[in-house]
């Protein structure tokens, strides 16, 4: 298949399966088998990055450890998304210079969006050096040789530089269990939103083909896996570097269609290009879960232009109407940025009246953090963090109640749930999740973790739903 995006040879990924073996086998020679922890922070994509980590580390011969403690090596796989999540890892990064010192042969590593931040970058040559490889994530496959590097005591390893990414197949995963999997459909962002890093750190955007991405949900549908979500800074972007016709609503058509008991989820989708041929898959397609996290940031136009989301509150709304049209009960989250730089009480008071015209399942709400090196950071910022505090609890505010009032509808009905997992509350032994992903507490055996089962709605909180299996 012709496409713009290049693809790392198989040549060069069989080369970092060689460093692999090679560094398995210095570490067969040791007294026991050495460990390596790796801590994630961030979004879905983050997390199918760590499995990638974690499949690396393994066929290098560690075992992988649930916490730092005595652990070899280290992997901060980090998020630049806001700075509260950035002053959390640096934070976390300086306190392991106390383990470091303990055992000056542990070797801490230091990837993600943050890595490929310069400043960061440089903050961590000249502060952190207790860090020993800096790497950002169109580095990741590399991560065998550059290890290597460490290993053998070449110096620190700085692996950052401006990259705007290709695909690599053929890596080695080591997913977090054997129930839910993400699946990485493709990488990177061309959107450029005022206010986000992401684009700078994780390059442009760059398709998987569409074969191999079949070829892994069907290996998976046939592990048993009941939960697979497709992951994408931007979904509804897939295959504009493919030739062939292939898009995201084929692939989806295309992934439902393969045998096995299981649902389908994806994120993140653009509102911009989430079309009415998306809408109609999901209502077609059995295996598609009846939910989309659908973004809208701002209920103010010249806000939403000012973050170069190109939509309108109106577009918007009008993308709304035709997804409900076809799937009337459809969950329907999203993300809002309070207090953009600019954006005055009367523009918030839009975004309010949107929540309450669209009635969103639950929302990801955050105050905006600046982000070096976007536009959104030169931007005048007079409204008080007062201000922009005392609008925020009121959107919460709002949106709880919207919550409360969705999750009481609930109540009598009879969903279709996945049971996921055992639950901390010994009144409520399981958690599990309807198709529209509302969380749900409820009674039964440990037996039951896997399997799908119809689940009587009984009550609600404003976050989850409270049930008795049928």
């Amino acid at each position: 298949m012709d496409r713009t995006t290049p693809v790392v040879p198989a040549a060069d990924i069989q080369r970092q399966k060689e460093y692999c073996q090679e560094l398995r086998a210095l570490n067969a020679q040791k007294p026991a088998p050495p460990r390596a922890y790796v801590d994630t922070y961030g979004c879905q994509q983050n997390e199918a990055d760590s499995e990638l980590l974690r499949g690396m580390l393994w066929d290098m011969g560690y075992q992988i450890a649930d916490t730092d403690q005595g652990a070899d090596v280290i992997v901060i796989n980090t998020c630049a998304i806001r700075e509260h999540a950035e002053q959390r890892v640096f934070g976390n990064v300086g306190a392991l210079v106390h383990g470091k010192r303990k055992n000056p042969a542990q070797i801490v590593c230091l990837c993600g969006c943050m890595a490929q931040e310069p400043h960061v970058a440089e903050r961590l040559r000249k502060t952190y050096r207790h860090v020993d490889l800096v790497f950002g994530p169109q580095a990741l496959w590399r991560f065998p040789e550059l290890l290597r590097r460490v290993y053998l005591r070449r110096g620190r390893v700085f692996e950052t530089a401006p990259d705007d990414g290709a695909i690599a197949e053929g890596l080695p995963v080591r997913r977090s269990g054997k129930l839910k999997a993400w699946v990485s459909i493709m990488y990177g962002c061309n959107n450029f939103c005022t206010y986000c890093i992401v684009p700078y750190t994780r390059g442009r955007e760059r398709s998987r083909e569409p074969e191999i991405i079949l070829d892994e949900i069907r290996s998976l549908a046939e592990q048993g896996y009941k939960d697979i979500t497709l992951l994408g800074q931007n979904v509804n972007s897939y295959g504009r570097d493919l030739e062939g016709g292939w898009d995201f609503p084929r692939l989806l058509e295309a992934a439902a269609g393969i045998p096995g008991e299981f649902l389908l989820r994806f994120m993140t989708s653009h509102p911009k290009d989430a079309t009415e041929r998306l809408f109609d898959v999901m209502a077609a397609c059995e295996k598609v879960a009846p939910a989309i996290h659908l973004p809208f940031q701002s209920g103010n136009d010249r806000v939403l232009a000012a973050m170069n989301r190109r939509y309108t509150r109106e577009q918007y709304l009008d993308k709304v109407r035709l997804l409900r049209e076809r799937l009337p009960h459809v969950v329907l989250t999203s993300d809002v940025i309070v207090g953009f730089p600019g954006e005055t009480t009367p523009e918030f008071e839009d975004t309010l009246s949107l929540i309450e015209a669209v009635r969103f399942d639950a929302l990801f709400t955050f105050i905006y953090s600046p982000r070096k090196g976007t536009p959104a950071a030169e931007l005048p910022d007079p409204m008080s963090k007062q201000e922009k505090s005392a609008n925020f609890d009121r959107l919460v505010a709002a949106q709880n109640r919207i919550s409360l009032e969705k999750h009481r509808s609930y109540i009598g009905t009879v969903q279709r749930c996945l049971i996921d997992g055992a639950g901390e509350d010994p009144r409520n032994s399981l958690t599990a999740r309807t198709a529209g992903g509302r969380l749900v507490h409820l009674s039964g055996g440990s037996a039951l973790i896997g399997q799908f089962a119809d689940v009587k709605i009984a009550g609600c909180s404003t976050w989850a739903l409270f049930g008795e299996l049928t």
